[in-house]
């Protein structure tokens, strides 16, 4: 900001939201790929991996979908990071510029529903894990009534354990981020542990690597498999689609913009493709010593005979999914939901509107099946993310030629106001990119018939991400070009 900046006062401006300062600055490019290395070992990507396991490709058909997803998802990752490194600003004052100073609350919101539902998750996740344990040592967990209705798809005692480790993850909001980096440093001990044992003990229970890999697809021909890995693809690229937007809260402590391009070159494909091999092979020898493949971590460990064992695996579960439910999927939102009204909600709260959201969004529906993990949860929310990400990075470096006037990010009066606060090209250019994307959403979700649209209508879903980031991106670039002419 310059020092005759006096728009401090503004609705538009917060502590958390201010441009920070280049000498306070201090990101270099370990810090970026050690921060990809610790998002990439979680739960969840594992269960990415093994999804594509359960739902019928080989071990080296799974590996690859994952590597091209994140080699794509890089792309913008790197592109939208520039604005954070050179002005030092955060994603909802970055979208000002594109989507104007009240309506950058639009992409905020989407973006931060979006991590709701990985906040819910995670929890369910770190949730189930306590109830794996907690039924070693209760059986009668397992036979209390059934309070929920069948529609929900909620046993009691699952739903009791996951109200628990709700609780305690609102506790921590309540103590603040500062709070969790203890944990974090023991997710990142853990986790790479954890992962060496699981790795082994599927190498010893499948009698090595040669039955594992040996294992085919079940796809009958090739046009089965395209049939599959497309959509696939696309949740691929989906899982980190949130992080492609928001990659500038990060970015803006970077010491330079090589620290952050080399980082996240080093740091994404690499780790989220090891990670997942583990949960690739893992997977594959769990068909071969139970005869099913089991694609949940957490119900697997609850198979092994120790209590204590389980107990240990449970409890070192819920750790490390309650540190990197914090630091990944609350701090974004937080800052979202504070953009609306910066002087009314502070982190805490954005946190604490987070958790709400987070289970009426119904995780544990999200994460039941393969399917539903991929094509309706990753799948559906790409198709709003891509045409956000696909605006963006049209109006910064097509239009804006990568220059942004600083102050006027944070004045009401100022270019990015356009007309009372709304730039409407891009509102106009976000809903044609999400439009065509509709009716392939509504059949997968099973809300209309399948054949209610055409069929080609229908398949467009399948590449979500792609068809609203190139379609919101080229209508954006068009009608702003046609203003300014």
């Amino acid at each position: 900001m310059t020092e005759n900046q006096n728009h401090t006062n503004t609705a538009l401006y917060s502590e958390d939201l201010a441009p920070i300062a280049a000498q306070n600055r201090s990101w270099n490019t370990w810090n970026y790929a050690a921060l990809w290395i610790s998002m990439s070992l979680c739960i969840p990507t594992y269960m990415l991996s093994s999804s594509l396991i359960e739902g019928g490709m080989s071990w080296w058909q799974a590996i690859l979908t994952i590597f091209l997803g994140n080699t794509i998802v890089l792309i913008p990752m790197i592109l939208n990071g520039h604005a954070g490194a050179k002005y030092g600003i955060p994603f909802p004052v970055f979208a000002r510029a594109s989507f104007g100073t009240i309506g950058a609350n639009i992409p905020a919101l989407l973006r931060a529903i979006v991590a709701c539902g990985w906040f819910g998750i995670q929890t369910w996740i770190g949730g189930f894990a306590l109830y794996q344990m907690a039924r070693l040592w209760i059986p009668s967990l397992e036979a209390l009534p059934q309070i929920f209705p069948d529609s929900w798809g909620l046993q009691t005692g699952p739903a009791i354990c996951f109200i628990l480790f709700w609780l305690l993850n609102m506790y921590v909001v309540y103590l603040g981020v500062d709070s969790i980096k203890k944990l974090l440093v023991f997710k990142a001990f853990f986790l790479p542990l954890a992962a060496l044992a699981l790795l082994l003990w599927a190498l010893n229970a499948a009698h090595g690597l040669g039955p594992i890999l040996s294992t085919p697809s079940k796809f009958a021909n090739s046009s089965e498999f395209f049939t599959y890995f497309f959509p696939a693809l696309t949740g691929m690229v989906g899982f980190w689609a949130t992080l492609s937007l928001n990659i500038p809260d990060f970015t803006r402590y970077a010491t330079s913009q090589q620290a952050q391009i080399k980082g996240q070159m080093y740091g994404l494909p690499t780790s989220m493709t090891l990670f997942a091999f583990v949960g690739v092979v893992v997977t594959s020898a769990t068909a071969i010593v139970f005869g099913t493949t089991i694609w949940d971590p957490v119900v697997l460990a609850g198979k092994f005979d120790s209590k204590l064992l389980v107990s240990v695996a449970m409890i070192a579960v819920a750790i490390s999914t309650l540190a990197t439910n914090i630091a990944a999927n609350i701090v974004s939102p937080a800052n979202d939901f504070a953009n609306l009204s910066p002087s009314k909600i502070d982190f805490r709260k954005g946190g604490y509107i987070t958790g709400v959201i987070g289970i009426l969004i119904f995780p544990w529906k999200l994460i039941a099946d393969p399917s539903g993990y991929i094509f309706t949860w990753l799948v559906g929310y790409s198709s709003l993310l891509g045409p956000v990400g696909g605006i963006m990075i049209a109006d910064y470096y097509f239009i804006r030629k990568q220059t942004l006037v600083l102050d006027d990010l944070y004045n009401p009066q100022g270019q990015y106001s356009f007309k009372n606060g709304f730039n409407t090209q891009a509102i106009w250019a976000l809903i044609l990119g999400v439009l065509p994307n509709v009716p392939g959403f509504l059949t997968t979700i099973q809300a209309v018939s399948a054949d209610a649209f055409p069929a080609w209508l229908s398949d467009l879903y399948h590449y979500a991400w792609f068809v609203g980031f190139g379609i919101s991106g080229w209508v954006y670039w068009i009608l702003m070009k046609n203003k300014t002419n």
